[in-house]
């Protein structure tokens, strides 16, 4: 199977560079499944319902969310309509939504997504990411139930990130980092046969602090004050990510590839 997993959309840059690049891309790639993390494309903070349609017209199979997951109010209501959404397994009890799914592509292979929220260095604990992580894992086995698996660790330590990987090594096809906005160059397969990148970076203008126009967020690191909210920047997007091949018998990655098209980024894909 071939998948594609896309870091964080940051604004209108963001979701401009999917919707003009993705069905391309979906095309010339042969891709089977795409997962797109969506949580910081409207405005900079959460997705609404009418962009997450945007992505999932674009070609997205998934959207995973974050703890930004629900900053935009409508999505409360949205991602209960919308089995495409997948918000993190470990959020706030009674959350409304799903912490993972297993999906079918069009070849009828069964693929589980998930997303698990870390807990070094964010603003709030949630509940512990490895044993959130640890049932549906267990229950839908890679290789056996499904066919392929995604896990999307979303933190901000890397060796949070590195934990999660070997945790799950052998038990996923995929296990990628997100929400820091910046890729690593750690792509690999593990021992047990997983793929793994401790950040997919964003689909987002580089020209910025982390997708963020820059003037702001410099004047809160120079002055330690405030004057407005942080907006998103609007030039072009690299398009970051991961494509991973996997062994459709045992469900393990044979081949992973760190993904960047477009922007100011070095360009890296197939």
């Amino acid at each position: 199977m071939r998948l594609l997993f896309l870091g964080d959309v940051v604004g209108r840059a963001g979701r401009r560079a999917v919707s003009e690049n993705l069905a391309r891309l979906r095309a010339e790639w042969r891709l089977d499944f795409v997962v797109v993390n969506g949580e910081n494309s409207t405005g900079g903070m959460g997705l609404s319902g009418g962009h997450a349609k945007v992505l999932l017209d674009a070609g997205a199979d998934c959207i995973t969310l974050g703890d930004h997951a629900f900053d935009q109010k409508d999505m409360l209501q949205f991602i209960d309509s919308e089995p495409r959404i997948i918000r993190p397994i470990n959020f706030a009890k009674g959350a409304p939504g799903r912490g993972y799914r297993v999906f079918t592509d069009h070849r009828g292979r069964k693929v589980l997504v998930a997303q698990v929220l870390g807990n070094v260095f964010m603003k709030r604990a949630f509940d512990d990411p490895f044993s959130a992580i640890d049932a549906p894992l267990r229950q839908h086995v890679l290789g056996g139930a499904v066919q392929a698996a995604i896990v999307d660790m979303h933190c901000e330590a890397t060796s949070e990130k590195v934990g999660m990987g070997h945790f799950c090594d052998g038990r996923a096809s995929l296990v990628v980092g997100t929400h820091t906005h910046v890729p690593t160059a750690d792509a690999q397969v593990l021992p047990g046969g997983t793929g793994y990148l401790s950040d997919a970076g964003m689909c987002g203008d580089y020209d910025s602090v982390i997708g963020m126009e820059k003037a702001e967020p410099m004047r809160r690191f120079v002055t330690g004050m405030s004057k407005t909210r942080f907006t998103p920047a609007l030039g072009e997007a690299t398009l970051s990510g991961v494509f991973v091949e996997t062994d459709d018998r045992t469900g393990k990655a044979i081949d992973i590839r760190m993904i960047r098209q477009g922007g100011r980024l070095q360009q890296a894909g197939l």
